[in-house]
């Protein structure tokens, strides 16, 4: 016997008031909404928003020299560009793209170094356009 309109109306009802009596029960179609935040590390973290032209020339650097964009985003930081470590001094922000700059250099040699010099690139791009949605208003989507 299949079942009729009217029972899937009374199924659906029982469903929100049940959701609504435990919120842990609630199914992905009521509406909750979750946010997710990345945990990022201290060398992820040191990464500098910098202008997109900036990140796409690191990104170009580090594809071709693994570390040489990563090296250059270092100075960056030097001139003012913001990090997610606010609370740390610019120096100590600077030495750690030193850090990540010759890691990327010395493991290139088992390529490692070299995948893990793009990526970096594309996080620096990816950074930047975030920084220009953020500073144009525009709700970012990605």
């Amino acid at each position: 016997m299949e079942p009729s309109h009217k029972d899937a109306e009374t199924a659906a009802a029982a469903a929100a008031a049940a959701a609504a009596a435990d919120p842990r029960a609630a199914s992905s179609s009521s509406g909750v909404v979750v946010q997710v935040r990345e945990k990022k590390g201290p060398l992820r973290a040191a990464i500098p928003y910098m202008p997109f032209p900036v990140a796409v020339i690191c990104l170009f650097l580090n594809t071709f020299v693994p570390g040489l964009g990563t090296f250059v985003s270092a100075f960056a930081v030097l001139c003012g560009a913001r990090t997610d470590l606010p609370d740390r001094h610019v120096c100590c922000v600077f030495w750690l793209n030193i850090a990540a700059a010759l890691i990327q250099t010395l493991t290139a040699i088992v390529m490692v170094g070299w995948i893990m010099s793009i990526f970096w690139g594309m996080d620096m791009v990816i950074l930047a356009i975030s920084q220009g949605y953020k500073e144009q208003g525009i709700p970012q989507q990605l």
